[in-house]
This record gives structure tokens, sequence and C-alpha cells, in this order.
């Protein structure tokens, strides 16, 4: 695919952003490539860049880490009691058995977690959200919130909800799989 890169009505060199100058380069350097999948996929890596960094900014405003965060937030969104068996956190929140328990070993020490007898497993454990490990976990959700907020300002409410259904459409079937698709190999959605 050769040729540059198309512009939206209205959009002169001006609306240019640094993903539109890298694409123009290798369509340049390697007019035989189909470099069409960086305007869309560059643009994803760049702004998920710069949501970390607002989330990074988010957490540290509660005195938080984002792993912290996600352990938190996900005995919080569990519902009353708040509480996880250390495999389903470990599920939830995408890491190992081993970095769970150093998880929740570590959120235990500063009071935002503890740990109780599972009831309906007598050998079990459950990780329960304290007090302090929800307010901690609420205040982090609120300054994140405002931060995404800034973030999708450029966009109405239908803009959002579009680009929601179609980044979901994107993600769905790679979401659990644990894998990424290889060039030439079948999508499950295609076949």
């Amino acid at each position: 695919m050769s040729g540059a890169a198309p512009q939206a009505a209205g959009e002169g060199p001006a609306g240019a952003d640094e993903v539109d100058r890298i694409v123009a380069a290798w369509r340049r350097e390697r007019p035989d490539l189909d470099v069409g999948p960086l305007e869309v996929l560059s643009r994803v890596s760049r702004l998920a860049r710069q949501l970390d960094l607002a989330r990074r900014d988010a957490f540290a405003d509660a005195a938080l880490e984002a792993w912290e965060f996600d352990v938190l937030a996900a005995l919080r969104r569990a519902g009353a009691p708040h509480s996880m068996s250390p495999g389903q956190l470990a599920h939830e929140t995408l890491v190992g058995s081993g970095t769970m328990t150093n998880r929740v070993d570590r959120l235990e020490a500063k009071g935002l977690v503890r740990r109780a007898p599972n009831p309906r497993d007598g050998r079990g454990v459950l990780v329960v959200l304290t007090p302090q490990g929800a307010a901690r976990s609420e205040a982090a959700l609120t300054a994140l919130l405002a931060r995404e907020r800034v973030v999708l300002a450029a966009l109405d409410d239908p803009e959002q909800q579009q680009l929601a259904q179609l980044l979901r459409r994107l993600l769905l079937p790679l979401d659990g799989s644990g894998r990424v698709f290889e060039p030439g190999v079948g999508h499950p959605a295609t076949g």
C-alpha cells in the first residue's frame, strides 16, 4: 500500500499527530508494506502509555501502587463482604498464585486487607478488604475517573460509546486467551 495517509474531512497538516508522521515515514521507506495497522494500534499503544501515567498519578494521590489498587478494587467490586480467595484474586488480577501471596502479605502488613478462615472450606482462607483498604481504593477510583474523563474529553458521549464498542470487538477474542494471534493463523472471529 503506497501513497499518503488518508485524512479526515477538514483535517490538514495541523491535525497530524506523531503517528501520522511515523506512518508516512514507513510508507515512504517501505512502500511494499501495508502499514495501516500502525494507524490504529500505535495510537492505542501511545494512549495506553498516557493512561498508565494517569493511573500512577491517581493511585499515588491515594498512596497506592497500581498493583495494590488492582487487588483492593477486585475485593471492593466483589460486593459485601468484600472477600475472595487468594486463587480468585489471582485470577481476577491476572497474576500467579505466588505473586498473589506476596501481594496479600504486603497489603495485610499495611492494614488494607486481612486474612480470615473460609467458612466453606476449613483449610482455605479468604482475603477480606478492611475499612482502610476500602477507603483508599475508593479515593484512588475517584481520582482515576477524574483523570480518565480529561483523556476522553475530546469525544462526546456517542463517540465514547462507539469507541468502547469497537475496542470491545478487538479485545473479546483476546480476553482470557493469554495469547497473541500470529500472522497467517486464523483469527477466531474470522476462521
